[in-house]
């Protein structure tokens, strides 16, 4: 029976949970992920846990930190003028918002403390500093 290995196309079905159980993604309510081994499409933890699975096989697998999105940053989180966002743009705390760099890099932050004239934004990844478990069922090996 195959199983996978880096450069195979592999279709999985996944539920991710933190430490408390709380889910924070599924692909059972939708498509199924496709993702090439080894192209670096998903994190690197998720990719080696399913490096040598069979297809039909499951497992529950815990990625560390380091091996997810890494540890929160302090240098992530900046304070912006409110005046550099359109007048009429209606924005607030918790709303995610995507901005394009000075060398048209796009970058996703969350809005995460506002007054009258400034804007707080929080660059990290929402699960950055977050130990995950996958529930991982792979379902073919392309």
């Amino acid at each position: 029976m195959a199983k996978a290995v880096p450069g195979n196309t592999v279709n999985v079905h996944y539920t991710g949970k933190l430490d408390n159980g709380a889910i924070f993604d599924t692909s059972r309510t939708r498509h199924p992920l496709q993702f090439t081994i080894g192209k670096g499409q998903v994190i690197p933890g998720f990719e080696q846990a399913v490096i040598g699975m069979h297809p039909g096989e499951t497992k529950t697998t815990t990625v560390s930190i380091d091996l997810a999105y890494g540890m929160r940053r302090d240098d992530m989180i900046v304070t912006m003028e409110r005046s550099q966002f359109p007048a009429d743009m209606a924005i607030k705390v918790g709303q995610r918002l995507e901005l394009t760099q000075m060398d048209d890099q796009k970058l996703l932050v969350t809005v995460i403390a506002m007054t009258d004239t400034t804007m707080t934004l929080d660059a990290n990844h929402p699960l950055a500093g977050k130990e995950l478990i996958f529930d991982i069922e792979l379902l073919s090996i392309t």
